[in-house]
């Protein structure tokens, strides 16, 4: 029989420099006990009441603590360490004779102290980065919309982050048009509405070349040569005329075309508060950019690399299998000058990945889309990556990552219509991604890091979706990568369509609008200018940070405590996978497993990132060359289906083991 108490916890700011604290206590798997104060020089702060239990078979009490020390002789962020099987936390118990007690703990930079009145207890302090008011940033990248597709008709009016005057969002005139040829051949006329609906017919085209057609016009040629530098080669006049024309004949993103009634669906523009609604509800609470570009103009693959090295390594298209052995090998990804990981590594810090693994906001057939890009890069494996349903209890139990970047699930890679996923993939419903989005904000605003944190939400690419604003010139990344990757011969001084932006702060004023022009690379220049590191290349050097937003002196108060996605739902919990039975009969089709392999295209990368996890998975030499020459054999989209499954396998069995062994 055990018996509930509670104390009061005390704490001494034990340094010369003005500091904020995050202290929190855990009896066992209960919810933990979390404070977070300012504290001068010598101060005491507090309290924190907290719940132990006493008697027999009671639990473990775990201990940590986050100190900024903004001033002083040793500014810097600091946590405390604990035990090899918890190794931020300190475990020290809590015994009857605290019960009710005032108790004062002590931490330094080098010390937390833990003075219970039953016995005192004390773990060291390490340094995890230079001083910053951010202590943790948060991405979450997910796939393939336009700004003027998911939030241009939001209507948001706010304050305009650098002039603080009375402003409002960028969006379309309502009047903006463009013409295609129907299949009549005659000429049809498309308008911008607000007719948007969850999920497209047919998938949008969004490869280097079906982007350069929507921004300039049907059938605007390249004037890039494959092979030559094109260094004063300058992208066409832009005018945003040919989404509609090249939806109506792009077979690029598979092989059937939308109907002429849906067209039109291209510049359909969604409802904010009825598709994504979560998204909509952090854009008015907090800052929307609506000035904010994909790296490139073209697909996923280059702009999310852009997103984690301030280059494509030359990437300027979806892979191809001809690119494969060039752009990975079993190593991986390469930049010129590391990622923004390696960088973080360099500097002392660390980093955390996570992706919806579990896919627990769709319980659909992924199909491959559980492996995360980042997975792909040289230096990082697939056991690097953590499954997003951990998040909530990471945050709560000691969180010394200074940067986290989170993936969605991508759905169904294989068959090209990304289905069942929660990365909001055209053809796939908005309704996951927004609870992905609800559920992440969640987790950070009720975890103790929430009043140092910084969550940033976007778009990797447009994914062909219409956009009235022309994107602005550019910098070439200047790293001269010789990869053999660039297909067109692009140069790299272009930025792509505007994607949503949606950035989250406690330091960030309510409805705040900012026009700044951004793209991927600001994400890089906003820790590196926060953390004191370096540029990785002139794109990231040139770009704009996003710190200004941080303008509140101090943590808003008013900050939704959670909220909904969709309209008026509450984000759901972790869902039991629906019956998928239909999906899978679909999905083994014997007709479109047959189908050949694409040359191009995203189901490449996810298959070259697969090998790569099943050599990280091989012991052996000769385990790395079966796993090359299994790889090799795959021809059709039926291999496809069957290796990342035997892989998917491979993963979830080893997690799985290492979790059970830990």
């Amino acid at each position: 029989m055990s018996t509930k108490h509670t104390a009061n916890i005390f704490i001494k700011n034990n340094t010369d420099g003005n500091a904020q604290i995050q202290m929190t206590h855990q009896y066992s798997d209960t919810t933990p006990d979390t404070g977070s104060w300012s504290a001068g020089p010598g101060q005491t702060v507090g309290p924190l009441t907290v719940h132990f239990e006493t008697g027999f078979g009671t639990g473990l009490d775990w201990w940590w603590i986050v100190l900024t020390v903004k001033d002083g002789s040793a500014p810097g962020i600091y946590t405390s360490g604990g035990s090899i099987i918890a190794p931020n936390r300190k475990e020290c118990m809590l015994r009857g004779s605290d019960s009710g007690q005032n108790i004062t703990n002590v931490v330094d930079t080098g010390n937390f102290n833990i003075n219970l009145k039953s016995g005192a207890c004390s773990t060291g302090m390490s340094k995890v980065a230079p001083y910053s008011q951010i202590t943790n940033v948060f991405v979450l990248m997910l796939e393939n919309h336009s700004f003027d597709h998911l939030l241009g008709y939001s209507a948001i009016t706010g304050t305009d982050a650098i002039s603080q005057q009375p402003t409002e969002i960028n969006g379309p005139s309502g009047k903006e048009t463009n013409v295609f040829t129907n299949s009549q051949k005659q000429q049809q006329t498309c308008q911008i509405s607000e007719n948007g609906q969850e999920s497209m017919t047919t998938d949008p085209g969004h490869e280097f070349l079906d982007t350069l057609e929507q921004l300039c016009g049907a059938g605007t040629p390249s004037p890039y040569v494959k092979g030559q530098p094109n260094t004063n080669v300058k992208y066409p006049a832009i005018n945003n005329s040919g989404f509609a024309a090249n939806y109506s004949t792009t077979t690029t993103e598979g092989k059937t075309l939308p109907t002429d009634a849906h067209v039109g669906d291209i510049m359909a523009c969604v409802d904010p508060p009825k598709y994504v609604n979560a998204l909509y509800t952090l854009a008015k609470e907090f800052a929307v950019c609506d000035n904010w570009y994909c790296s490139m103009p073209g697909p996923t693959w280059p702009n999310r690399f852009f997103a984690m090295g301030a280059s494509s390594s030359g990437l300027d298209d979806s892979p191809s299998k001809s690119q494969m052995a060039k752009w990975f090998g079993p190593s991986g990804f390469q930049y010129k000058n590391g990622s923004i990981f390696d960088l973080i590594k360099k500097h002392g810090m660390q980093y955390r990945l996570y992706n919806d693994h579990s896919n627990q906001f769709s319980g659909g057939i992924s199909l491959g889309g559980q492996i995360p890009i980042v997975a792909s890069l040289k230096g990082i494996t697939v056991f690097d990556v953590h499954d997003l349903k951990e998040l909530t209890g990471d945050l709560n139990a000691g969180y010394p990552y200074t940067y986290t970047f989170i993936e969605p699930n991508y759905g169904d890679i294989v068959f090209n219509n990304y289905k069942g996923g929660s990365s909001q993939h055209p053809m796939d419903s908005l309704a996951a991604g927004d609870a992905l989005v609800a559920y992440v904000y969640n987790a950070i605003r009720n975890s103790p890091v929430w009043n140092t944190s910084l969550l940033i939400i976007t778009y990797d690419e447009h994914g062909g979706f219409y956009d009235h604003t022309v994107p602005p010139a550019t910098v070439n990344p200047g790293d001269n990568p010789d990869y053999g990757l660039n297909v067109h011969g692009f140069n790299f001084e272009q930025l792509g369509v505007r994607v949503p932006a949606v950035i989250v702060s406690p330091l960030i004023p309510k409805n705040t609008i900012d026009h700044t022009v951004y793209d991927h690379t600001s994400i890089l220049k906003t820790l590196e200018q926060l953390y004191s590191m370096p540029w990785l290349t002139d794109r990231d050097e040139g770009a704009h940070d996003l710190r200004h937003l941080l303008s509140a002196r101090t943590p808003r108060t008013d900050c939704p405590a959670s909220i909904a996605w969709m309209i008026g739902v509450s984000a759901p919990p972790l869902p039991t996978p629906t019956d998928a039975a239909p999906a899978l009969a679909m999905m083994e089709n014997a007709a479109a497993d047959m189908e050949p392999l694409p040359e191009e295209g995203n189901v490449i990368g996810f298959l070259q990132a697969a090998v790569k996890a099943d050599v990280d998975l091989s012991a052996t030499e000769e385990e790395k060359q079966a796993a090359i020459a299994r790889f090799e054999q795959i021809k059709t989209k039926g291999d496809a289906k069957e290796y990342l499954n035997e892989v998917g396998a491979k993963i979830d069995a080893v997690k799985a083991a290492r979790k059970e062994n830990n």
